[in-house]
Parts: structure tokens; sequence; C-alpha cells
């Protein structure tokens, strides 16, 4: 898979400075089986590493992580920027307990947000993974954390497609900010995964998407717009709870 995120990026224009996200666990795929799925040599984090500082970029990656001293991993958010840098490490706070996940990963505790800066234009962002999407607490607390984007890597099943395409609709439009969803296709043992990466605008306009099949979503971004949409419809001032 690390072989593979290299080839499908050789083939569009790359810039210094743009965020790649990538889909949950993407070295792997979701899977329960801990003796394989945690990162336990740290070779994901190095090639995410590698990558940035090869490609001038910020990268949203995902991994496995196994505390020395839990029986569980995290299912865990890397963003990484070029000079070795890591930006943000973020473990998902909701474990999907109808696959079992809780069994073999812990939730996490925290909501996390980075600032992603691209010449001199920057944007706060704020990582989810997956099943995180059904909580709009979670990005809630993100908004009040300042975030402006939300990048979420997912393997979201196909049989609940429609769901996470409209619950990303939901999430930019409820939180003014840019949503970014970037899930798997094809198969595992278990399940079919339908695609559907999507690109999200703070007025809930569909900036570019995918179909079911592997490739890469190119879309601009535009900081301005997010502010300038905050101002003019100030609706999140009104927010009371959470």
């Amino acid at each position: 898979n690390h072989a593979l995120v290299e080839r499908m990026l050789d083939g569009v224009d790359v810039r210094p400075g743009d965020l790649i996200v990538l889909p949950e666990l993407f070295d792997i795929g979701f899977t329960l089986n801990l003796d394989v799925a945690p990162d336990a040599d740290g070779s994901t984090l190095r090639f995410l590493l590698g990558l940035a500082d090869d490609l001038g970029v910020t990268i949203h990656g995902s991994r496995a992580v196994r505390p020395c001293d839990c029986d569980k991993a995290l299912n865990t958010v890397c963003v990484v920027a070029p000079g070795d840098r890591l930006l943000c490490d973020y473990a998902k706070v909701h474990p999907f307990s109808y696959g079992r996940e809780g069994e073999c990963y812990k939730g996490g505790e925290r909501v996390e947000t980075y600032l992603w800066a691209s010449g001199t234009d920057t944007l706060t962002v704020c990582p989810a993974v997956c099943y995180d999407l059904r909580f709009p607490e979670l990005f809630r607390r993100g908004v009040r954390q300042g975030a402006e984007v939300f990048a979420i890597g997912a393997n979201w099943p196909g049989a609940r497609q429609h769901h996470w395409r409209t619950l990303l609709l939901a999430r930019a439009i409820e939180n003014q900010a840019y949503v970014l969803g970037v899930n798997r296709c094809g198969n595992d043992p278990h399940l079919a995964y339908a695609g559907g990466t999507i690109a999200v605008s703070p007025k809930g306009e569909v900036v570019g998407e995918l179909g079911d099949q592997p490739g890469v979503l190119t879309v601009q971004l535009d900081p301005g717009a997010v502010r300038a949409w905050r101002k003019e419809f100030p609706a999140l001032r009104d927010m009371r709870l959470g």
C-alpha cells in the first residue's frame, strides 16, 4: 500500500504546501488482527515523513499504534509535514462497536486540531476517523477549537454509503467548514467498500467527488471562503450547548 500511494501520487500534479489525506488505516486496511495491524516498527510513520519531505506537503495518514502498557491498539491519525515534523497525533475517539472494533482498539480521549500552512495561507484542520462521523459533538468541539476544515479518513462499507455522503454534507453545513471525506474502495474478506471520496464546501456544496474506483481527488480550498461565510451568516455564534 505504501508503493500504491506513491504510484497514485505520481500521476497527479502535487504541489508544495498541498494537504494529502489518505483513508483510514491505509497501510493495512481495517482489521482486528493486532498481530499484524500495529505499526510496530514505525515503518508507516517513516514512510509518511519521507513522502512529506520528498513532495514538500502535509500528509494526513492513519495507522494502528499499540502502546506498550495496553492490550489494545489505538486507531491513530498522524499528520506530518516536511522536516520530520509530526503536527498531530489523533486517536479515533469512537471505536466502531457494531463491527467489534472496541474489542481490539481503545477509544481516544481528545479532539485535536492542527495548522495547515500552504505558502502564506493557513487553515485550521480537525482530523476524524470513519465512525467518528456519526457523532456531531466531536465536530462541534473541533469548531470551538478553531477548526475550519475537517479531514476524515474511512473504511466505510458500501452497505451504508448513503449515510456516509449525507453525514459529510451535514457536518459541512452545520459547522460552516470544509469537509474532506476519504474512503477506501474494493473488498476485504468481510465487506465491500464503495469509495465515494468527497470534498464539501462550508455552504454544503460538493467541490469534488470520486466514484467506487481507486483515484485521487484534487480540489482547491479557499481560506477566505470559510471565513467570509461565517461572517456573513454567523450561525456558529448562536451555539449554546456542547
